[in-house]
């Protein structure tokens, strides 16, 4: 313990700074402030024009895009209660209006729906055609495959729903089964049994479809 004390009386204490010493740091501090706060004031001086349009354009682009974000918002509220109104009035004649104003999935579902009120195959000839989504354009071939499946060949057939011969088509499985049917309409029991043996050998396959494929099988 004496020891540590004597170390510490060993240890030399910075010197005290003397009141001119104080006052030559006052005044460096000073200084150094003022040309600090003068050179802000040339930078603001060269460069406020830029500065304030840098500021503005932020203050645009924020509030436009919470213009925009609301604008959206108020848009899709208005879409669903325009189809809301129309399904539950059957208006076939909304529904087509807000499938040809709007875009995307909602257009498609709109004109879909209209065509199971009106039966109108042109709706569906145009939703396959120019559908925005594949899953309805799909669907859409679906349907017309059932409607014009008779009157085509069935080379013409299958190239028609071969864009639904991936599992990545919610419609693979019932595509499928189509196009074994119409091998079978058309008396190709060999070709029918290939496409009937996919899906009965597919643990993925739906029940009802697989049943119904070892029924034709």
């Amino acid at each position: 313990m004496a020891n540590m004390l004597e170390r510490n009386k060993n240890i030399k204490q910075p010197a005290k700074k003397t009141y001119a010493e104080h006052a030559e740091d006052a005044l460096y501090r000073e200084v150094w402030e003022d040309v600090n706060n003068e050179k802000t004031q040339q930078f603001l001086k060269k460069y406020w024009k830029y500065i304030v349009g840098a500021a503005l354009a932020i203050m645009v682009v924020v509030s436009a895009i919470q213009i925009g974000v609301n604008m959206y918002r108020s848009s899709k509220i208005a879409t669903a209660q325009v189809y809301e109104t129309a399904v539950s009035g059957k208006d076939a004649g909304a529904l087509a209006n807000l499938a040809r104003d709007s875009g995307g999935a909602t257009s498609d579902l709109a004109l879909f729906q209209s065509y199971l009120m009106d039966q109108d195959v042109k709706k569906l000839e145009d939703l396959a055609e120019n559908g925005h989504t594949r899953d309805f354009k799909d669907l859409a071939k679906l349907h017309l495959a059932t409607i014009n499946g008779d009157k085509m060949e069935t080379a013409e057939f299958v190239k028609y729903l071969s864009s639904m011969d991936t599992k990545k088509s919610p419609y693979y499985y019932t595509s499928r089964l189509m196009v074994a049917q119409k091998y079978l309409a058309n008396g190709d029991v060999d070709n029918a049994n290939k496409v009937l043996d996919v899906i009965i050998n597919d643990k993925d396959a739906p029940a009802s479809i697989s049943g119904t494929a070892q029924t034709l099988r």
